[in-house]
Formats: C-alpha cells, structure tokens, sequence
C-alpha cells in the first residue's frame, strides 16, 4: 500500500511539472560526435571552429552556461572553479575547458568579462586554456542536441531553464562522460578527464585509485568500487611481503656465518 502511495505521489508530481520545464534535462548521447565545422565567436572576438578547439590530444571539459545567469549557472561555475583548484592539472597542459552560452543574444565583451571574473578567482594566470564562447541560436542548438542538453527559455522571467552537467569529450570531440550536480570534487573531474582521453592522462598511481572506483550513472559521481579495493589491496600486501621478504633475506645474508670451524 505505501508504495501505490509513493508510486501516485510519483506520478502526480510527474504531471505537475510546470511547462517550462518539460524538456529540460540531459540524454546522454555517449559516443556522439560534435560537429568540428560549427562556428563561434571567441571571448577576444574571433571566430573559431570546434575543430580548431579539438585539435591536438587533450580531451575538453564542455559547460553550457550563459554568462547574465545569476542563479545555477553561477552556482555552477563556481563549483566547477573549486573543484579546479583542488585539482593539480591546469587548464592547457593536459586538457582543455570551452563554455559556451547558450543565449544567441550575449556578446564577447561578455564572455570576457565572465572569463576574465574566473581567471582571477582561479588565480593560475591568464594564459589558462579556458574558452568562452558566444554564437548563434542555431550552432547553440546543434551542440546542446549532440550532447543531449535539454534548455529553454521563460520569456515570464527572461531567464533560461537548464540542467547543471558538464560534459566531458575525448580529444576528437566525441562525448565520453557525464558529471552532474552542482558540487564537483577533483577526483570527478581528475577521473572524467582521464576516461576522455582514452587512458592518456594521469600516472600509474592515478590508474590503479581509478580502478578503485567506478562511475555511477545514477548519481553521475565515481563512488568506490569495493572489489577494485579488494583488488588493489591484495597488489599492496603482496608488495609488502615482497618488500618484507627481500629486507629479511639481505639481513640473514650479511650476517657472520657462525657455523664452527
């Protein structure tokens, strides 16, 4: 019976969700291919190609935003810079970071103001590889449909309705991973990266902790993975007994023997 309730509770709540809403989620659309041929205006006012963005082999972290938001997009941005700053990659040396507007109406001058706020607020320089990007309705709706970005805008409050995800594609621009909410920890961030980049980034020691978690696409976080514990605990004992084995053995060897004459 309590769960008919729960379930018709579910279900009316389902019905009221109110119209400007509706769409406004994330399907993931892992495998997806961005076009590299779309068009937009960079934070100096130069137009730039994602294929100009996706060269080389460093993978993206993709955020739609749009820059006069000062509710989730702020909220999330700034989660996203706390979450850089625990990080010890910089935007630039290993991977790249592009935000593009999801409002047609923004400009550059925008966009540097919004990057030149975060930049400082980050505090690594202003040669961090961090693009802001603004462009028309249509190239915004081709990326925020190639990676399942579900928006709209409230013409009651001029505001824009949109989910808090950031995307993660590999260096080809293809859509590797999803990390959701408005709390970021590194690790996510440290984890996502190095699943985009197909295994390139990071050091032997960051593989073996990433294979102590597991991405959980519910959540849309990488919680423990308690057989990669077990797993990775096992390597480290038999490590340690190796260590163990070898000092012992050394020690018996240097030794006086002390058999008689």
């Amino acid at each position: 019976a309590a769960l008919c309730v729960g379930l018709a509770g579910a279900a009316q709540a389902a019905e009221a969700l109110p119209d400007e809403l509706v769409g406004v989620t994330v399907v993931e659309n892992l495998g997806a291919d961005l076009d590299p041929g779309l068009t937009f205006t960079d934070h100096t006012g130069k137009a730039v190609t994602l294929g100009e963005l996706l060269e080389g082999d460093r993978p993206v972290l993709l955020t739609l935003n749009y820059y006069t938001c000062e509710t989730l997009c702020s909220l999330q941005l700034n989660a996203l810079l706390d979450g850089l700053k625990a990080l010890d990659w910089t935007p630039g040396e290993r991977y790249r970071i592009v935000t593009i507007s999801i409002d047609p109406k923004e400009t550059p001058e925008l966009a540097a103001e919004k990057r030149a706020a975060y930049l400082e607020a980050y505090g690594r320089g202003d040669d961090v590889d961090w693009q802001f990007l603004v462009g028309d309705a249509d190239q915004i709706a081709q990326v925020a449909g190639t990676v399942g970005f579900g928006f709209k805008y409230d013409a009651a409050s001029g505001q824009y309705a949109h989910p808090a995800v950031l995307t993660f594609l590999s260096p080809a621009g293809t859509v590797a991973r999803y990390v959701y909410g408005v709390q970021y920890a590194a690790k996510d961030l440290r984890f996502a990266l190095m699943e985009a980049s197909a295994g390139r980034l990071g050091s032997p020691v960051d593989k073996l902790v990433l294979s102590c978690f597991r991405y959980d696409e519910t959540a849309g976080r990488y919680t423990p993975f308690a057989f990669g514990v077990m797993r990775v605990g096992g390597v480290m004992t038999m490590v340690a007994m190796a260590g163990l084995g070898i000092v012992l053995w050394r020690r018996e060897k240097s030794r006086p023997d002390r058999s008689d004459p």
